[in-house]
């Protein structure tokens, strides 16, 4: 009896004395230490601090490392990574001055956060995202509040972890660099590190000692334009932020779509993975190595050389241009380069025969543009050709929508052609060149027409066959007649030969002569049916009403513009129906209608949930920006709207009427129209009292839906409320009040995304700020929206919240209809 009692003893004495060891702790205060055996670990679980040794490796180190995820131990930060512990006594603590130190055995200090302001009581704290902060904390504060003065993600090793930044400031000369591990199983300072290099256009760098290894090329405002593959389709990955005042510039990694875990990796050999753990298949997956083939290291061709995978040899000269050393090119050798053939025009003493003769560019397509690039403003192409043009030392220009006019006045250095991907690069050649490419360019055009000489007038036979057939089916196209579009049709031939044409009766079937059970809805110019082709798809038909004499340079609008338009987030066009008196559009069917469908009722908005929510916000600003910058056309839609959002059956969003959509040109801004057209509620002030729209337009109506979506209430909804005239006033007197979370919709409130929420509320004001240079762009506005770690700036008074309030109103109670009908008859001052 007293043995066993002598044993339980024994066990509750060890099981005590031992306690610290399984016992999970967050944070390090003065009075606490980790010795060698301990460790923290973060709130969320998902990364853990302690003391580890790598590979077969005796020495012991401090480091964070992914503590809940399979696949062994990623560590992603050291402490003591050049000096490291030979034993197991070491221990982390915080001293008297309050910062944070690794300690030997002989309690000498072998790593030090050394800040120099002394904090009286200072902890260290392991973030969910990773980071070891170390804050000033007084009495009254909390362990996990109080300034931070030192934080991991500022001095990182050889890993880049979301909303981690990594950059440099101009002004101090501060630099935030990754560097790889020497060996796998040594985590001292390799060879190997890779910088932002903080130039008018900013790219990233790795380097090998002080040579060149690897370089991403500029940034272009989406993506670095140097590494191939690399989308911005979901603005995830790499943004780049500048920060004017302070003198930042630093490269940020965010991502939207959580749990998410991602991480860049600069390896001992140099080369810098994105890996990212894949949940459905529990492991990290590897997405992308740089530097990957033999093209991707620096130079490779030296220097007026490019390299390209598809040819053998992989390195060849730039137009204008031969290899410096033909023996050593024939040997594989390629690094001395290639050298001009001839002097340029401007740099020879004109004879009065070449007088008047200049130099000229010859273009490389897909083009990884070279190194040491010179950035300069510019209205378009041509006018960045006429900078290079007027400066002799200037060898090559590129032109990009992000980047502006860039040019070389130095050796063309580490440039590729890629497959897919990359930007036209101009190169610089004397007149000479240019008449010897188009000698050789008249010789092949000779050989390959005669060659097809026969073949041409065969198909030109047949191509007149053909537009007999054609001229049969577009008969209806050519003879609109009493609403006077044929003029407007036939004389600028706009309609797309590949779109598809329906013949009315089929259409009659299909709808079940356009039955009324089979109506989805109606708009300011008809009624939009379902019908089923025999093929047995489904379809929705947007029939014109006759009596809409308004209706037809719409409908030819729409057919116009969404024909030449292809985005996963813009309604597809099918084809279209023109005979005598009857105009038909055919697009693909919605079964889940459109967004207002959802958003005002609050039994199917609760079915959506916020993340649903969100997905469409993204979906719609994603379409805009589609439609403003990356599409052949500039398009602006002037009639956003919830009814004009459609839902596919996996409720991706679809943008659709645009039958008041306006094609801008490359250098507009800005129109003016006499006509102003949309809806009352979703128009930006500019346009309905003055007729000007732009871009801004179109971010204003983005706003409004914003806002529709957070709260669930029209902004049309207020007028006879008591206190508001206007969902934006609404929301604009909450901001003031400090109680913006009282607008979110309690059908999708969500404590867990209501950061979330309250940013889309944010961006949603800004947008309808009531000036439009005050409004951020469809880029800024996602960029906003999908970055946690960006600052967003206070949003200015919007427009009709105060002083125009009751002149908007006034127009909106006589002429806006319950169903948000577009107006189309309403003259701009």
């Amino acid at each position: 009896m007293k043995t066993s009692f002598s044993v339980f003893l024994f066990r509750v004495f060890f099981l005590f004395h031992n306690l610290d060891l399984c016992f999970t702790i967050e944070t390090i205060s003065q009075n606490e230490l980790i010795r060698d055996s301990n460790s923290i670990t973060s709130v969320n679980q998902t990364f853990k601090l302690g003391f580890f040794s790598p590979g077969n490796s005796s020495n012991r180190y401090v480091g964070i490392w992914y503590n809940s995820l399979p696949g062994g131990r990623l560590y992603i930060w050291i402490a003591n990574r050049d000096n490291p512990l030979t034993d197991s006594s070491g221990v982390l603590r915080i001293t008297d001055d309050g910062n944070l130190v690794v300690l030997d055995g002989k309690e000498e200090v072998v790593w030090t956060t050394n800040v120099s302001v002394i904090a009286n009581n200072s902890r260290a704290e392991l973030l969910d995202s990773g980071n070891l902060v170390l804050r000033e904390v007084s009495s009254s504060e909390s362990s996990n509040s109080g300034q931070i003065i030192w934080q991991s993600f500022e001095h990182p090793t050889d890993t880049l972890l979301q909303n981690m930044k990594f950059g440099a400031n101009i002004k101090t000369g501060e630099k935030q660099v990754v560097t790889s591990w020497k060996t796998t199983s040594d985590p001292s300072k390799g060879r190997f590190h890779a910088e932002l290099e903080p130039l008018n256009i900013p790219q990233i760098v790795i380097w090998e000692g002080s040579q060149r290894h690897w370089r991403s090329g500029p940034w272009d405002g989406r993506i670095f334009i140097g590494v191939e593959g690399m989308y911005s389709e979901s603005l995830n990955g790499f943004g780049v932020v500048r920060d004017e005042e302070e003198g930042n510039v630093y490269a940020i990694l965010s991502y939207r779509r959580k749990p998410l875990y991602v991480m860049y990796v600069l390896n001992s050999l140099g080369q810098l993975s994105e890996n990212r753990f894949d949940e459905e298949e529990n492991r990290w997956v590897q997405d992308s190595l740089m530097p990957e083939t033999e093209c991707d290291f620096y130079g490779k061709c030296g220097s007026f050389g490019f390299c390209d995978l598809s040819n053998k040899p992989v390195c060849s000269c730039l137009k204008g241009y031969e290899p410096n050393s033909i023996e050593e090119w024939g040997n594989g050798n390629w690094s001395s380069g290639c050298v001009k053939r001839k002097l340029f025009q401007c740099e020879q003493n004109h004879s009065s025969s070449e007088e008047g003769k200049r130099d000229g560019f010859l273009k490389h397509e897909r083009m990884k543009v070279p190194d040491l690039v010179n950035w300069g403003r510019s209205r378009d192409l041509e006018d960045c050709k006429q900078i290079c043009l007027l400066n002799c030392s200037c060898k090559a220009y590129s032109y990009g929508t992000g980047n502006g006019c860039m040019w070389w006045d130095k050796d063309l250095i580490d440039t590729q052609r890629f497959s897919t991907d990359g930007v036209d690069l101009y190169i610089r050649v004397a007149h000479s060149e240019l008449d010897e490419k188009k000698n050789i360019i008249h010789v092949y055009i000779i050989i390959v027409l005669s060659g097809l000489s026969v073949v041409a007038i065969c198909v030109y036979i047949y191509w007149r066959w053909a537009m007999k057939k054609k001229r049969k089916t577009y008969t209806g196209v050519l003879v609109l007649g009493k609403s006077g579009a044929t003029k407007k049709l036939s004389d600028t031939d706009k309609l797309d030969p590949e779109l598809p044409i329906f013949k009315y009766e089929k259409l009659e079937v299909s709808t079940n002569n356009f039955d009324p059970a089979n109506k989805l809805g109606e708009g300011g110019f008809g009624s939009v049916y379902m019908g089923k082709l025999p093929s047995g798809q489904e379809i929705a038909v947007k029939r014109l009403s006759k009596s809409s004499g308004q209706g037809t340079e719409e409908f030819m609008n729409e057919v116009v513009v969404i024909s030449k338009l292809q985005h996963r987030n813009l309604v597809r066009l099918l084809g279209c129906c023109i005979e005598g008196e009857e105009k038909m559009l055919i697009y693909e069917y919605m079964p889940n209608t459109s967004l207002d469908a959802f958003l005002f009722d609050p039994k199917k908005k609760a079915l959506l949930g916020w993340k649903k929510c969100f997905q469409i916000i993204e979906g719609i600003g994603r379409g805009i920006l589609y439609l403003h910058r990356d599409s052949r056309l500039r398009v602006i839609h002037r009639d956003l709207k919830p009814s004009n959002i459609l839902l596919d059956k996996d409720l991706n969003p679809k943008i659709s009427d645009f039958g008041m959509a306006r094609i801008f040109g490359g250098d507009e801004i800005q129109a003016n129209t006499k006509r102003v057209v949309g809806t009352y509620g979703y128009m930006s002030p500019e346009y309905a009292m003055e007729g000007l729209f732009s871009e801004k337009s179109d971010v204003y109506s983005f706003g409004v839906l914003l806002l529709e979506i957070v709260s669930g209430m029209r902004n049309t909804g207020f007028y006879h409320h008591e206190e508001s005239l206007s969902l934006i006033r609404h929301a604009w007197k909450l901001w003031n009040e400090d109680k913006i979370q009282m607008l979110i919709d309690p059908a999708i409130s969500d404590i867990s995304w209501q950061e979330e929420i309250l940013r889309c509320i944010h961006v949603g004001l800004l947008c309808v700020q009531e000036f439009a240079k005050d409004r951020p762009t469809m880029s800024s506005t996602i960029s906003m929206l999908m970055s946690e770690v960006l600052s967003l700036p206070t949003p200015k008074q919007p427009a009709f919240s105060g002083r125009e309030a009751t002149s908007y109103s006034d127009y909106s109670n006589k002429d806006c209809s319950r169903n948000n009908v577009s107006i189309t008859t309403v003259e701009g001052r």
